[in-house]
């Protein structure tokens, strides 16, 4: 697969990484371990070389399945992992105290079988933590050898800077699709202009950008969408546009909805590395496959004179309490 450099770190990953966190939160129904270890293995083989994990997601235990499906291959690949919440405490909310990153931090290492972590993410800024103590936390962890890069997760434009000018931020992690293109306003200068590379989560639009999603459809106990207001049965009918659009746009190529979704994120910038999850082995090889789907420059003027004619209804990305830890 074709690599891409985060940024101006120095950091090199495949095109295409792997969001591992469904395989163990989010959407319901748990993988079992060995079907989980498998298709991150399948992963591996198809070229994949960038895993995305943290200690909250089951929690702790998709860090386990992570170290435990990519030790054979350690040295081939790079790992990211995340701290930020207070759960081995029990609290609720952001815990992002230099003494609770350095404990998080050990605890990542010993689950995901490893001496250091390549990506350490703050998994969202904690408005009680002076952010420039957060940096310099990471900075002490990157000195001792335990993590190799800092990155920051669903963080804005001020928190970036700032965080930036004690310890440089190799990533930053936040929502970016076709549905949701907020961060084109100000984050993307900001990064371009500060050598600092993004890995967008949720690039199809948590599913909706794959067609598979109807206003009929139902989500099993559990899937974190039945909560979400943007997946309102409303709200998925007030964007059957964009879906067909996608769906339309695919047909033409002879590829699919999810893989013109995914090249579309990577012809935006050479330092943009999208993480689409999945649980299905034949769902990671067509998103692998978006690698090799080229978009020329006339296809993107195109792409993007029908969006801007197509109705897109984004609603609120996560429940309330959730959308107060979004940093602006």
């Amino acid at each position: 697969m074709q690599q891409r450099q985060l940024g101006t770190s120095g950091l090199t990953v495949s095109a295409i990484g792997l969001g591992c966190m469904g395989l163990s939160a989010g959407y319901g129904q748990v993988t079992e371990t060995g079907e989980a270890i498998a298709l991150i293995r399948t992963a591996v083989d198809q070229g994949v070389t960038f895993f995305d994990t943290a200690e909250v997601y089951g929690p702790f235990t998709n860090e386990e399945v992570v170290g435990e499906a990519l030790a054979p291959f350690r040295d081939e690949v790079v790992i990211a992992t995340k701290f930020g919440f207070g759960v081995k405490e029990g609290r609720q909310g952001v815990d992002s105290r230099p003494e609770h990153i350095r404990e998080v931090v050990d605890d990542s290492l010993r689950r995901l079988k490893t001496d250091h972590i390549d990506l350490l993410y703050q998994h969202r800024v904690d408005p009680n933590v002076p952010i420039e103590d957060v940096a310099g936390a990471v900075a002490g962890l990157i000195a001792a050898g335990k993590v190799k890069h800092f990155g920051l997760s669903e963080a804005g434009v001020r928190t970036i800077r700032r965080a930036h000018a004690v310890q440089p931020v190799t990533a930053l992690q936040s929502e970016y699709s076709m549905w949701w293109r907020e961060p084109e306003a100000e984050i993307l200068p900001t990064l371009a202009e500060l050598g600092i590379g993004f890995v967008p989560f949720a690039p199809l639009g948590k599913g909706l950008l794959t067609g598979a999603i109807t206003p009929d459809t139902a989500f099993a106990d559990g899937d974190f969408r039945n909560v979400t207001p943007r997946f309102s049965a409303e709200g998925r009918r007030a964007n059957q546009a964009l879906i067909d659009l996608v769906g339309n746009l695919a047909a033409e190529r002879a590829v699919t909805p999810a893989q013109i979704a995914l090249a579309w994120l990577l012809a935006q910038k050479p330092w943009i590395v999208p993480i689409p999850g999945t649980t299905k082995p034949h769902r990671l090889k067509e998103n692998v496959g978006a690698a090799a789907v080229e978009l020329s420059a006339e296809d993107l003027r195109r792409i993007e004179a029908a969006l801007a004619q197509t109705p897109i209804v984004p609603g609120e990305r996560y429940p309330a309490t959730h959308q107060a830890l979004v940093d602006r």
